[in-house]
């Protein structure tokens, strides 16, 4: 089978799990013997193309007014992004391109994953051509402008005016799709309380979270209890819930290590006003060795995140978890054997949980998982048959 994946990003590029999830998925493909084609954006006046790990990249212009993924980069005005969210509500340029593309490498399914940049114009040139459409949805970015329904430090109870215009045509175009495909049962029902993809046979795939068997060193019995937080460090990822829940705990036998980046102002405003020595930063670290310093992870997410690699690393090294029940985090929280799960917002809650974990110390610190199997529910063989019955749907319901 020839797979043609559309993605907004592709690596080197990496802004969030999308980009690593989406290439796992390829490169995963072409060792089970499909030819795999990407179509992706980058920051590049002319096409280029090049072949990694065996899948053929294809690196397209972005065809709007700036290039929007320079984490180096100042914010733009606000004027100025309005008039990219504006241009992306439909991208003409960015369609045609794609549809000339498609019209060469003439694949049998079209897989699209995060579309921002191309916009949802893309389907409408993909089904012209009558070919299958898998989308599999890995943020809200068909709905939402600043794909994560959270704006303003909170979450979106509705929503706002700017989104329902600019995603308008998209929602109009998001029934030709012929199945789709989310992480998280609760963004396919999020999408769907919205009437988007009406009709569309829909069910959950996993990502591909390389798992092989991870150990942590026993920790001393007497040795702090430390939780551990790892991501980028932004009010959506909740990092000031955690913080403020360690000025509540009762016990003084604990550590916290935070492990990402953020805004310089912001980080630096939250050194200030939380400066106990327990709270280490660590900024960039190893995945693994980071795990491995930790007796419980925090899932602190604020937005409703449709599920953060991090759990799924963080239960590999037979951590127990503590989550926020936020997007699609609660659908494999309890994976772990130890685990809790509270209100994304609620300090109080969270101490509370972090306490509970801190008077059972040796049963927390152990971890392990409920059901010794689950992890391979995000095993590379599994996912591939699961995105590959997709594909076969899809190219059935053409067929017809």
């Amino acid at each position: 089978m020839k797979v043609l994946i559309v993605n907004v990003l592709y690596p080197p590029h990496k802004i969030g799990g999308a980009e690593k999830s989406v290439s796992l998925l390829a490169e995963a493909l072409v060792r089970a013997g499909d030819e795999v084609v990407v179509a992706t954006l980058d920051d590049t006046p002319a096409p280029s193309v090049e072949v990694k790990n065996g899948v053929k990249v294809h690196r397209l212009p972005m065809d709007n007014i700036y290039w929007p993924y320079d984490p180096d980069a100042a914010p733009q005005p606000k004027l100025k992004r309005l008039q990219w969210h504006a241009r992306n509500r439909w991208n003409r340029a960015a369609a045609r391109r794609l549809g000339a593309l498609l019209d060469v490498e003439r694949p049998d399914v079209v897989h699209c994953n995060v579309i921002t940049g191309f916009s949802p114009a893309i389907w409408r040139e993909i089904k012209k051509r009558g070919l299958p459409l898998v989308q599999t949805l890995r943020d809200y970015g068909v709905m939402c402008t600043r794909s994560a329904l959270f704006k303003n430090g909170a979450n979106c109870a509705t929503r706002c005016l700017e989104c329902r215009v600019l995603t308008a045509p998209g929602k109009r175009e998001s029934a030709r799709v012929d199945q789709l495909v989310s992480n998280s049962e609760y963004v396919i029902r999020r999408h769907h309380d919205e009437d988007y993809f009406p009709g569309v046979p829909a069910r959950r795939i996993f990502n591909i979270v390389p798992l092989d068997e991870q150990r942590r060193d026993p920790q001393p019995a007497d040795a702090p209890f430390v939780f551990g937080f790892i991501g980028r460090v932004e009010a959506e990822k909740g990092i000031d819930v955690v913080l403020a829940a360690t000025t509540r705990l009762t016990r003084s036998d604990w550590r916290l290590r935070i492990a990402g980046v953020g805004a310089a102002d912001y980080v630096a405003d939250l050194k200030a006003r939380y400066p106990d020595p327990r709270i280490e930063w660590v900024g960039f670290a190893q995945a693994g060795d980071f795990y491995r310093s930790l007796d419980t992870v925090l899932i602190s997410s604020v937005w409703p995140e449709p599920l953060p690699r991090t759990l799924i690393e963080a239960l590999s090294y037979g951590l127990s978890a503590i989550c926020a029940e936020a997007g699609g985090i609660p659908e494999i929280a309890d994976l772990a054997a130890h685990s809790i799960t509270y209100p994304p917002t609620d300090v109080a809650a969270l101490a509370a949980a972090m306490d509970v974990a801190l008077a059972d110390a040796p049963a927390w610190r152990a971890g392990g998982l409920k059901h010794p199997d689950a992890l391979g529910w995000f095993a590379e063989d599994r996912i591939v048959a699961e995105n590959r019955a997709a594909y076969a749907d899809a190219i059935a319901a053409v067929a017809r």
